[in-house]
Formats: structure tokens, sequence, C-alpha cells
């Protein structure tokens, strides 16, 4: 047995280390401090400051997950409710994901979270050749529309930078223009914007963003387009085929000489690649496996039934996104909504592709 010393030693020290870490969690507890930064965010968090502790700056993660969304205290909002909500319309998806639609969320509250992360937003789209006449629309659009409130820049890849218009822009919005060149089929154009916004994402997006979105430019903003659209990735339903009930009916690429080949018998939903979104470094791995799996394809003398679209449904298929957003965030105006939709907040505009693709509607 120990001496009567040694124990009374080991009883005290004992002590001390309690009385220690009690002071310590009490002093944690009662102190901001900065969130765990995940990888991406590591090296360029954005510094907000909490207002739970006056004039105390933290850096906060926008990698964040739904226990770490903050609300600014006295927001007045309807109450939610566990029971009245849409019941037309089904808001999980089978791995328990949102999936978006109006009067599912409050924007109220949404955006509020998101205003206190102060994220930085891309829009990359792509006008070559004659799409340059959608630019205006779409950009005046988005400025009544998208993400009011928050900082974005539209990254316009484009071979006339001379067509690109002077649209008035809100505080901390801007628009950048990336030259790009020419295209002779719209096959290459779609497949090229994966190419470029690769090749951009490296030298010089990443270093001006935390979200990006895809986006087509012939298209226009006619509702609110706001912060519920934020996720680490975000996919939207093709409004033509989000009531399937058949897999199978699906257009995903069933050749098997295709890397874009998903299997008769598999598949979840029909994703659009006309909007789609998601933190920065996310939607770079998606981007860059969409060109290069285009590529691949294009050494096999193959191309997916659906160009990027074919490989972004691929993609997601086994890298589930975490929202899906309903077609209100890609609708047509080719096409009359169902009673489903209660409004639309971004359509694509009715054309002539004869007139306006580079080799016509072929």
């Amino acid at each position: 047995m120990l001496p009567n010393i040694s124990k009374t030693y080991i009883l005290v020290i004992f002590g001390f280390l309690l009385i220690l870490s009690g002071a310590i969690y009490t002093y944690l507890d009662n102190t901001t401090v900065p969130f765990s930064f995940c990888e991406p965010c590591q090296e360029n968090p954005e510094p907000v400051v909490d207002e739970a502790v006056t004039g105390v700056e933290v850096k906060q993660c926008l990698h964040k997950g739904v226990g770490d969304l903050k609300m600014q205290a006295g927001l007045h909002y309807p109450q939610p409710s566990t029971l009245i909500g849409r019941t037309d319309v089904n808001s999980v998806t089978n791995w328990n994901a949102p999936l978006v639609w109006e009067g599912t969320f409050d924007p109220v509250v949404i955006d509020d979270i998101y205003r206190r992360m102060n994220p930085r937003v891309a829009v990359v789209v792509l006008a070559v050749g004659k799409y340059t006449r959608f630019l205006k629309g779409f950009l005046e659009s988005g400025e009544k529309y998208f993400l009011v409130g928050f900082r974005v820049t539209y990254y316009i890849f484009t071979d006339n930078e001379q067509d690109v218009p002077n649209v008035k822009l809100t505080k901390g919005r801007k628009i950048t223009v990336l030259p790009v060149p020419s295209a002779k089929r719209w096959q290459d154009v779609v497949l090229s914007k994966m190419k470029w916004a690769t090749i951009s994402i490296d030298k010089q997006i990443r270093n001006e963003t935390d979200y990006l979105f895809m986006m087509d430019i012939d298209s226009i903003f006619h509702n609110r387009f706001g912060a519920e659209s934020l996720s680490r990735m975000s996919a939207v339903l093709h409004r033509g085929y989000y009531k399937n009930t058949e897999r199978d009916k699906f257009p995903y690429e069933r050749r098997p000489q295709s890397k874009a080949y998903i299997p008769p018998g598999e598949g979840d939903y029909y994703y659009t690649a006309a909007v789609w979104g998601g933190y920065l470094e996310d939607m770079y791995r998606l981007v860059k496996y969409c060109y290069e799996q285009s590529e691949e394809d294009a050494k096999n003398n193959i191309e997916a039934a659906w160009q990027e679209e074919s490989h972004l449904n691929k993609y997601l298929l086994y890298n589930k996104p975490a929202k899906v957003l309903s077609p209100e965030y890609l609708w047509s105006d080719y096409d009359a909504p169902g009673s489903d939709i209660k409004l639309i907040r971004i359509s694509q505009l009715v054309k002539n592709y004869a007139e306006v693709r580079p080799n016509g509607g072929n």
C-alpha cells in the first residue's frame, strides 16, 4: 500500500484537475469561440460579428450543417407548424434531404441566417455567339430577384466582350467578363462551359467566392430566388420529368460505352443542367468531373445523350445532393405550370434554336 502522504498528494492533484477542468468548461461555455473549420473553409474564413457577444468578431465556417444555423434575436415571422404544410408534394428525399418548394420554408428566417454568414456567391454563365442577346434580361432580372442583399459576382464567359451590357448593379454585386473562344456546335458550347469553369475556378474564382451556381443565360428571373437554395450541393428537378413514376423513363445515358452510363433500374430523379449550385469546392469537384468524363467520352468517339447533363445525373446519383430544388427553380416559357407550381422563380425563354445556335437546332 502507498504511504498516507502519497495518497493525500494524489487526492490534492486530482481535486485541482477537477477544479481546473470545470473552470475551462465554464469559460468556453460563456465565451464566443471560432467554429471548427472544415477543410475547404480553412484558408479563407469570412469574419462575422456575433451579436450575442457585442463587439466580438468570430470567424464562421460557411460549410455548415443544420445545428450551426444562427438567427438574430427579435426577428418576427409566423410560428412554424408540425401539422400544417404542403400536402400536395413531397418535401423530403429518401436520403432525408430537403426537397424545396414554395411553402416549405420561411424566407425571412432563412435569408437572415445566411446573411449573417455574409457569403460570396458566384453565378457562372456562358454567352457565346448570338446568346449574348440574353445577357441584359438575365442580369436585370437577377438584380431584382436573385439572392437580393447578398454579395454576388456574375462571371460571364463570352466570345463577344463588347456585347456585354452595362447593367446597373446593387451594392456588393459585380460582373466579371472572362473571354473564351467561339464554338461551331451548340453541343460544344454546353460542354465547354464545364471546361472553362474548371479552369477559371482554379485560376481565379476559388479565391473570390464561397458558393457557385451554374446557370443558362437564356433565362429570366420572375420571383424570389433566395438563400433556401444554398447548400453543399443543390440540384434542380427537370420540369419535364419530375412527375415520372418510372425511373427507366428518365433520359439517362443508357449506352455502357459512355462514362455517363446509368444502368437500367437505377436512378432517383432527373436533374437539369441549366441551374445547379453549391459550396465552391463541392461544385468544383462536380464541374471538373463532368469536364473530365466528357473528355474521356470524346477519346472513345462517343458523346453523352445530353452532354454535361448526362454526366451531372450520373454524378448526383452516386453523390447525393444536400438539397433538391423543385422545378420552380427552372421552369420554361414553353410549358404552362401545373397547380403544384405555386410560382416560377426562373424560366427559360422561348427562342428560335435554328437562329441562335451556331449549328442550328441540330
